[in-house]
């Protein structure tokens, strides 16, 4: 009876200054009004946006319902989006999107582990509005399924996981280039299937002629990685130098002189 008591008057304190703790986690929560005001905007609005599935559900106590620090974040992101110019029907596009791909765990191969990794890659976080920022306005939800599907991104909580910082910068750049986005993301995908032919190339001739002699598979990750980025950089450099010469080559003079800022 003493513990309960206790907990009550914990509780009741929380609400007296301003807000609650969720059972079992200790953090903050809100009810309707407490929220609203923290994400400065009107009960009413709050309310439609529930209505629309724009926010999760909230915790319920009896006839009060509780929010919590998710549903502020979502909020934030919502205003952050409306102000970048995407229209409430996308944006719950873009959220039941985001809420369809695949968790962070499974995107950086977090579950299950592998003896050795040959990426060196590093993810990048990034909130839903800073990720449209990257790329003027070009998050769709149909380019956000593609990014989802190839792998590129997925979601923690009320944040977004790029699972490279070199893709990431190179996407960015192209669009910022003029190349839409969506043309992007299907280049990437052949270039996914070309790699991973080049992959089962190497990691053929790996097990076959290396694994034998040597099976310690992490040194010869560490000892084969830079051999064979090597031979990709090199063979790409000749073969877009062959391009160049074959299609650029014969381009009129002010054409040429146009692709280089001339």
């Amino acid at each position: 009876m003493a513990k309960d008591q206790e907990a009550a008057e914990a509780a009741a304190a929380a609400e007296a200054a301003g807000g609650a703790t969720a059972p079992n986690a200790g953090t903050r929560e809100y009810r309707a009004e407490e929220l609203a005001e923290e994400a400065g905007i009107t009960v009413r609005t709050l309310r439609f946006y529930r209505e629309r599935k724009l926010l999760p559900e909230p915790r319920r106590e009896g006839r009060i319902a509780w929010y919590n620090a998710h549903h502020l974040a979502r909020l934030r992101t919502i205003a952050a989006l409306l102000d970048r110019g995407h229209t409430l029907g996308g944006i719950a596009e873009l959220i039941g999107a985001f809420e369809a791909g695949r968790d962070v765990g499974e995107l950086l191969g977090l579950e299950g582990g592998t003896a050795a990794h040959w990426s060196e890659e590093t993810p990048v976080r990034l909130t839903p509005e800073e990720l449209a920022d990257y790329f003027a306005g070009d998050v769709t939800p149909e380019n956000l399924a593609a990014s989802l599907a190839l792998g590129y991104v997925a979601v923690d909580g009320d944040e977004v996981v790029h699972v490279s910082r070199r893709l990431l910068d190179a996407s960015s750049e192209l669009v910022g280039q003029g190349v839409p986005l969506a043309s992007v993301l299907a280049a990437a995908r052949e270039v996914r299937a070309h790699a991973d032919e080049l992959a089962g190339l190497f990691t053929g001739l790996v097990r076959t002629h290396v694994l034998p002699a040597s099976p310690d598979v992490a040194a010869v990750v560490e000892r084969l990685r830079p051999i064979a980025k090597g031979v990709i950089d090199a063979e790409l450099s000749m073969a877009m130098d062959r391009r160049i010469r074959s299609e650029l080559g014969s381009l009129p003079k002010d054409s040429t002189n146009g692709a280089t800022g001339q």
